[in-house]
């Protein structure tokens, strides 16, 4: 840090478990993503390349390298994952991730489904073969997942291999753990806790009032994940105290968690 200030929350040194921030990389230039490491970097855990992007993005390889000079692991959006098991193409999608040097994938089951069983399944394959992260909550706003349900996925996902599980809230924060207006469901959240650790669990929060509802609950050692690229910095300072919305919260040793 710059300057010495008292009253600061410990930040779990990287590299961490929990206290995660996940960036999404929705297709950011080389100079961009260079320059987002450059102020970013001691922040950031994981770049996500959001979606479909990284099969239309140029210069991927040299990209990937950005972040890898930085110590950061980089893997390719759910969907990217789903694009591929949709046209029988499992085994491409491993090769893919060789190729490229990519040792997270993300298995996810937004935006088509897949027996639960069999979901476990590509988990524990790819499991083999570096960290997986498992994305649980549907991409579609009118499928309601009830708790019980949320809590039984998210357990057997890690069961069978997931170093964490995905909270689905969508890029715009509006599906999954969230209603359409952004707001959390408090209950939802509340009652998945009750069952899964949180430093289990990276949920998204592409929003500011959804990343100050999870660290207000949480502290500052939540995993965060979908952050915007401008957004690194604002959330570091949101995390420690340093921001309107959370200057007030580890004063005097509140709310350290």
């Amino acid at each position: 840090m710059n300057f010495n200030l008292t009253q600061i929350p410990d930040r779990i040194k990287k590299p961490r478990n929990s206290g995660i921030t996940m960036v999404m990389d929705k297709g950011l230039s080389i100079p961009e993503a260079q320059n987002m490491m450059s102020v970013g970097h001691p922040h950031i855990d994981i770049v996500k390349l959001g979606f479909g992007t990284s099969f239309v993005t140029p210069n991927l390889r040299e990209k990937i390298e950005v972040y890898k000079s930085y110590d950061i692991p980089v893997y390719f959006g759910g969907t990217l994952f789903e694009a591929f098991l949709i046209r029988n193409q499992f085994n491409d999608y491993i090769s893919v991730c060789k190729e490229y040097d990519i040792s997270y994938m993300e298995v996810s089951d937004g935006s088509i489904n897949i027996p639960h069983a069999e979901k476990c399944g590509y988990i524990e394959k790819l499991a083999k073969h570096g960290t997986v992260l498992s994305e649980v909550g549907s991409k579609d706003a009118a499928h309601i997942i009830p708790p019980y349900k949320w809590i039984e996925l998210m357990s057997a996902e890690l069961k069978a291999g997931s170093s964490y599980v995905i909270a689905e809230a969508r890029e715009a924060g509006n599906v999954g753990i969230y209603r359409g207006s952004g707001e959390v469901r408090e209950g939802l959240v509340q009652e998945i806790l009750t069952q899964i650790p949180g430093e289990k669990i990276l949920w998204e929060a592409p929003q500011k009032a959804q990343q100050l509802y999870f660290i207000e609950l949480l502290g500052c050692n939540v995993n965060l994940g979908n952050i915007a690229p401008t957004e690194v910095i604002p959330l570091e300072t949101m995390r420690i105290g340093l921001r309107g919305d959370t200057f007030n919260l580890f004063l005097n040793g509140n709310g350290q968690h």
